[in-house]
Protein backbone atom coordinates (compact mmCIF):
# COMPACT_ATOMS: atom_id res chain seq x y z
CA UNK A 1 0.00 0.00 0.00
CA UNK A 2 1.23 3.27 -1.07
CA UNK A 3 1.14 6.17 1.38
CA UNK A 4 0.93 9.53 -0.61
CA UNK A 5 -0.05 12.09 2.21
CA UNK A 6 0.55 11.67 5.64
CA UNK A 7 -2.07 13.96 7.07
CA UNK A 8 -5.82 14.25 5.82
CA UNK A 9 -6.72 16.59 8.75
CA UNK A 10 -10.06 14.52 9.07
CA UNK A 11 -8.83 14.05 12.16
CA UNK A 12 -8.63 17.18 13.31
CA UNK A 13 -11.82 17.24 15.60
CA UNK A 14 -11.19 13.98 17.24
CA UNK A 15 -12.72 11.47 14.88
CA UNK A 16 -11.09 8.98 12.98
CA UNK A 17 -11.79 6.11 10.63
CA UNK A 18 -12.39 2.26 11.24
CA UNK A 19 -11.82 -0.09 8.30
CA UNK A 20 -14.91 -0.01 6.42
CA UNK A 21 -15.07 4.00 6.47
CA UNK A 22 -17.34 4.21 9.84
CA UNK A 23 -16.27 7.21 11.92
CA UNK A 24 -14.98 7.03 15.67
CA UNK A 25 -13.96 9.24 18.46
CA UNK A 26 -10.37 8.47 19.01
CA UNK A 27 -11.01 8.46 23.05
CA UNK A 28 -13.17 4.96 22.01
CA UNK A 29 -12.83 1.57 23.72
CA UNK A 30 -11.60 0.24 20.24
CA UNK A 31 -8.91 3.15 19.45
CA UNK A 32 -7.61 2.26 22.95
CA UNK A 33 -7.08 -0.95 21.91
CA UNK A 34 -5.49 -1.35 18.97
CA UNK A 35 -3.59 1.99 19.54
CA UNK A 36 -2.21 0.27 22.83
CA UNK A 37 -0.93 -2.80 20.09
CA UNK A 38 0.54 -0.40 17.98
CA UNK A 39 2.52 1.02 20.71
CA UNK A 40 3.46 -2.83 21.64
CA UNK A 41 4.92 -3.01 17.87
CA UNK A 42 7.29 0.02 18.34
CA UNK A 43 8.56 -1.35 21.77
CA UNK A 44 9.12 -4.82 19.82
CA UNK A 45 10.48 -2.35 17.47
CA UNK A 46 13.39 -1.16 19.85
CA UNK A 47 13.75 -4.50 20.92
CA UNK A 48 14.89 -5.89 17.51
CA UNK A 49 17.25 -3.02 17.19
CA UNK A 50 19.01 -4.41 20.23
CA UNK A 51 19.14 -7.94 18.80
CA UNK A 52 21.35 -9.51 16.79
CA UNK A 53 19.63 -9.70 13.05
CA UNK A 54 20.61 -13.00 12.29
CA UNK A 55 19.43 -14.42 15.34
CA UNK A 56 16.24 -16.40 16.27
CA UNK A 57 15.41 -13.74 18.69
CA UNK A 58 15.30 -11.57 16.36
CA UNK A 59 13.40 -13.13 13.31
CA UNK A 60 10.51 -13.66 15.87
CA UNK A 61 10.29 -10.42 17.00
CA UNK A 62 10.41 -9.14 13.72
CA UNK A 63 7.01 -11.70 12.86
CA UNK A 64 5.78 -10.89 15.82
CA UNK A 65 5.29 -7.35 14.65
CA UNK A 66 4.02 -8.70 11.19
CA UNK A 67 1.27 -10.73 13.02
CA UNK A 68 0.39 -7.47 15.03
CA UNK A 69 -0.47 -5.88 11.80
CA UNK A 70 -3.16 -8.04 11.23
CA UNK A 71 -4.50 -7.63 15.08
CA UNK A 72 -4.87 -3.80 14.14
CA UNK A 73 -6.82 -4.42 11.49
CA UNK A 74 -8.68 -7.06 13.33
CA UNK A 75 -9.36 -4.71 16.00
CA UNK A 76 -9.97 -2.04 13.60
CA UNK A 77 -13.13 -3.49 12.24
CA UNK A 78 -16.37 -2.93 13.58
CA UNK A 79 -17.43 -6.89 12.72
CA UNK A 80 -21.57 -5.61 13.07
CA UNK A 81 -20.97 -3.59 10.01
CA UNK A 82 -17.96 -4.53 7.84
CA UNK A 83 -16.84 -8.04 6.92
CA UNK A 84 -13.36 -9.19 8.02
CA UNK A 85 -10.75 -8.82 5.20
CA UNK A 86 -7.95 -11.49 4.89
CA UNK A 87 -5.26 -8.85 6.33
CA UNK A 88 -7.40 -8.82 9.52
CA UNK A 89 -6.73 -12.86 10.30
CA UNK A 90 -4.00 -14.09 11.91
CA UNK A 91 -1.64 -16.65 9.34
CA UNK A 92 -2.24 -19.74 10.36
CA UNK A 93 -0.26 -21.46 13.20
CA UNK A 94 1.31 -18.32 14.92
CA UNK A 95 -0.34 -19.38 18.17
CA UNK A 96 0.79 -22.74 18.21
CA UNK A 97 4.39 -21.22 17.56
CA UNK A 98 4.56 -18.73 20.22
CA UNK A 99 3.29 -21.70 22.71
CA UNK A 100 5.99 -23.93 21.36
CA UNK A 101 8.54 -21.28 21.51
CA UNK A 102 7.52 -20.83 25.10
CA UNK A 103 7.77 -24.42 25.50
CA UNK A 104 11.34 -24.71 24.12
CA UNK A 105 12.77 -21.78 26.03
CA UNK A 106 11.71 -23.17 29.33
CA UNK A 107 13.40 -26.13 28.45
CA UNK A 108 16.39 -24.87 27.78
CA UNK A 109 16.54 -22.15 30.89
CA UNK A 110 17.42 -24.11 34.43
CA UNK A 111 14.78 -23.56 36.69
CA UNK A 112 14.37 -20.72 38.86
CA UNK A 113 11.44 -20.18 41.74
CA UNK A 114 9.83 -16.68 42.97
CA UNK A 115 9.07 -13.33 41.46
CA UNK A 116 11.66 -12.13 39.12
CA UNK A 117 11.95 -8.24 39.38
CA UNK A 118 12.36 -6.45 35.59
CA UNK A 119 15.17 -5.70 34.31
CA UNK A 120 19.18 -7.23 33.69
CA UNK A 121 20.50 -6.89 30.13
CA UNK A 122 19.21 -3.99 28.34
CA UNK A 123 17.53 -6.73 25.57
CA UNK A 124 16.08 -8.76 28.59
CA UNK A 125 14.63 -5.07 30.57
CA UNK A 126 12.88 -4.11 27.04
CA UNK A 127 11.54 -7.93 26.81
CA UNK A 128 10.08 -6.96 29.87
CA UNK A 129 8.75 -3.39 29.20
CA UNK A 130 6.91 -5.22 25.85
CA UNK A 131 5.48 -7.76 28.34
CA UNK A 132 3.86 -5.31 30.13
CA UNK A 133 2.65 -3.38 27.58
CA UNK A 134 1.24 -6.57 25.88
CA UNK A 135 -0.52 -7.15 29.00
CA UNK A 136 -1.82 -3.33 28.56
CA UNK A 137 -3.39 -4.53 25.40
CA UNK A 138 -4.28 -7.22 26.31
CA UNK A 139 -6.96 -5.60 28.84
CA UNK A 140 -7.76 -3.18 26.35
CA UNK A 141 -8.91 -5.74 24.41
CA UNK A 142 -10.91 -7.73 26.37
CA UNK A 143 -12.73 -4.43 27.21
CA UNK A 144 -13.35 -3.83 23.99
CA UNK A 145 -14.90 -7.52 23.23
CA UNK A 146 -17.29 -6.70 26.22
CA UNK A 147 -19.16 -4.40 24.12
CA UNK A 148 -17.82 -5.57 20.39
CA UNK A 149 -17.11 -8.06 18.67
CA UNK A 150 -13.48 -9.03 18.87
CA UNK A 151 -11.95 -12.50 17.14
CA UNK A 152 -11.14 -14.91 19.74
CA UNK A 153 -7.76 -15.52 18.07
CA UNK A 154 -6.77 -11.90 18.85
CA UNK A 155 -7.39 -12.51 22.13
CA UNK A 156 -5.51 -15.67 22.35
CA UNK A 157 -2.35 -14.21 20.66
CA UNK A 158 -1.71 -11.34 22.61
CA UNK A 159 -2.37 -13.62 25.80
CA UNK A 160 0.35 -16.30 24.35
CA UNK A 161 2.73 -13.13 23.33
CA UNK A 162 2.73 -11.82 27.10
CA UNK A 163 3.68 -15.22 28.03
CA UNK A 164 6.55 -15.23 25.30
CA UNK A 165 8.02 -11.95 26.25
CA UNK A 166 8.38 -13.05 29.92
CA UNK A 167 10.72 -16.29 29.02
CA UNK A 168 12.34 -14.74 25.88
CA UNK A 169 13.49 -11.77 29.03
CA UNK A 170 14.20 -14.62 31.01
CA UNK A 171 16.31 -16.63 28.24
CA UNK A 172 17.97 -12.84 26.99
CA UNK A 173 19.23 -12.49 30.59
CA UNK A 174 20.35 -16.43 30.73
CA UNK A 175 22.77 -15.95 27.16
CA UNK A 176 24.24 -12.74 28.29
CA UNK A 177 24.81 -14.83 32.27
CA UNK A 178 23.17 -12.47 34.21
CA UNK A 179 21.38 -13.31 36.93
CA UNK A 180 18.08 -12.26 37.44
CA UNK A 181 17.02 -10.50 40.19
CA UNK A 182 14.43 -12.49 42.59
CA UNK A 183 11.73 -10.35 44.36
CA UNK A 184 12.51 -10.50 48.15
CA UNK A 185 10.10 -8.71 50.72
CA UNK A 186 12.49 -5.82 51.47
CA UNK A 187 9.85 -3.05 51.63
CA UNK A 188 9.08 -4.13 55.01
Amino acid sequence: MKITKVYTRTGDKGLTSLVGGQRVSKASTRLEAYGTVDELSSHLGLLASLLPADSHEYQMVVRIQNCLFNVCTNLATDQSQTPLYPSAHLPEGEIELLEQEVDTIMHELPERQGFILPGGCREAAQAHVCRTVCRRAERCIVALSEDAVVSPEVQQYINRLSDYLFVLAKKLNFLQGIQEKIWQNACK
